[in-house]
């Protein structure tokens, strides 16, 4: 994901209805944002997502807080890697021509088959202590090997970049290999889970692999930035849905208009906890961040993976509430008000890591914010020993974005217009 000169940049004037050259784009197009065909692409990933939101939050209701966890984190870092290959080959290469857009369509087929098989790998991990995940390969390999065939025109069609396009058609073709093997070939749990992580830790470095010695890609650092933006979105629905699904039924009334205290508070909290949390992530310029951080491509495009397990797990922890409420869950208020203090803190934290180490500037005023912010949700985890009603421990969770958004808007932005303006001078 580092810098490199362009062939030319393509469809420069409007989409052609002929193939068109894949030669890279302009890493400095004026005006480049998110095309339609992306946009769709994306809503395959908002099921997928969803479906493993819901599923990881009914497995926590129920107390299978281990195998939840476990498998929740398998998926969103399949859902993850998935998405960053295709968003990160679209910036620099994306041609909206008939070829790429049938490829397109392929790696969305794929989306949708691996979220049909994830409701199969969470109840496996549940109920027998092994994993089903022949669906989920599939579709993850149907993705996969569409991102090949884009690979090899790329490097068919642009000798600049035909190093690299090669090595990711090599390495990417040997993961699918040993995830067909994981999928397919009956292990011993220890073996698949060791056979997992490698394979994990191969899909990571893969551009370390790929770019490293090739020259790297064409990538946009605005555009890249906008594409980590939408899907910070999507991930942030959860928590829109996790607020729906808990407080349904939490109305009373035939017509649904007899509202419960409770019912108001998690409308609250969840609405709230969704919108603070946006306003933290938008808050950071990671765009101009990337302009004169190219080298850091990488970092930021995979240190977003636990970033996004936080927002959605968020999401899915509003949903364990309301499950809790309706008094369908089987585990303690400590531990519901925990499912949801834990990856609202993850993802904080994220945010601010990534700031720091994109901008190689670490911020004595951060330190008070995360401080602050860590002092919230351990005061939400400790409200339910002392008796206080879950949705008050809801609303103090609430609480911890806040702390970050008025942090910024009143002392904060001056200091991040400080650093941006060290990181243009140096």
């Amino acid at each position: 994901m580092s810098d490199s000169e362009p062939t030319s940049a393509a469809d420069g004037g409007g989409r052609s209805h002929r193939l068109t050259p894949m030669t890279g784009r302009d890493p400095k197009e004026h005006g480049r944002v998110s095309t339609p065909l992306e946009l769709l692409f994306d809503l395959t990933f908002v099921v997928a997502v969803g479906t493993a939101a819901s599923q990881f939050a009914e497995m926590l209701a129920a107390g299978h807080a281990a195998q939840a966890v476990t498998a929740f984190v398998l998926a969103m870092f399949a859902i993850s890697v998935a998405w960053i290959s295709f968003s990160w080959f679209a910036s620099a290469f994306g041609i909206d021509d008939w070829l790429y857009r049938v490829l397109t369509m392929v790696q969305m087929i794929g989306v949708v088959v691996f979220s049909l098989g994830l409701p199969a790998m969470f109840h496996s991990l549940e109920e027998s202590g092994h994993l089903e995940l022949r669906a989920m390969v599939i579709g993850y390999v149907v993705m996969r090997i569409a991102m090949v065939l884009q690979w090899w025109r790329a490097a068919r069609e642009s000798p600049a970049f035909r190093d690299v396009g090669m090595a990711n058609i090599r390495w990417t073709v040997i993961a699918q290999v040993g995830w067909i093997v994981v999928g397919f070939v009956h292990l011993p749990l220890i073996v698949l889970f060791i056979a997992f992580t490698v394979l994990a830790i191969l899909e990571v470095v893969l551009p370390v692999l790929t770019q490293g010695s090739a020259g790297g890609t064409p990538w946009h650092p605005h555009h890249v930035a906008e594409r980590y933006g939408l899907f910070a979105i999507i991930t942030l629905g959860e928590g829109v849905v996790g607020t729906v699904a808990s407080s349904g039924d939490l109305l009373g009334g035939a017509d649904g208009t007899h509202w419960s205290a409770n019912a108001i508070a998690i409308v609250v909290a969840g609405v709230g906890l969704t919108f603070g949390m946006w306003w933290v992530y938008f808050a950071a310029p990671f765009g101009d961040i990337l302009v004169h951080r190219r080298g850091r491509g990488y970092l930021f495009g995979y240190g977003h993976i636990p970033l996004f397990i936080g927002v959605a797990g968020a999401g899915a922890g509003l949903h364990v509430a309301g499950l809790q409420l309706e008094h369908h869950a089987k585990i303690g208020e400590d531990a519901v008000v925990l499912s949801l203090a834990l990856p609202v803190g993850l993802y904080l934290m994220m945010v601010y890591l990534l700031h720091t180490l994109l901008l190689s500037a670490a911020d004595r005023f951060h330190l008070l914010l995360i401080s602050l912010t860590l002092a919230v949700l351990a005061t939400a985890v400790l409200l339910p020993i002392a008796d206080v009603p879950i949705a008050v421990c809801l609303l103090v969770v609430m609480l911890a974005p806040f702390v970050t958004v008025i942090g910024y808007e009143t002392i904060g932005h001056r200091h991040q217009q400080k650093m941006l303006e060290d990181l243009r001078a140096g």
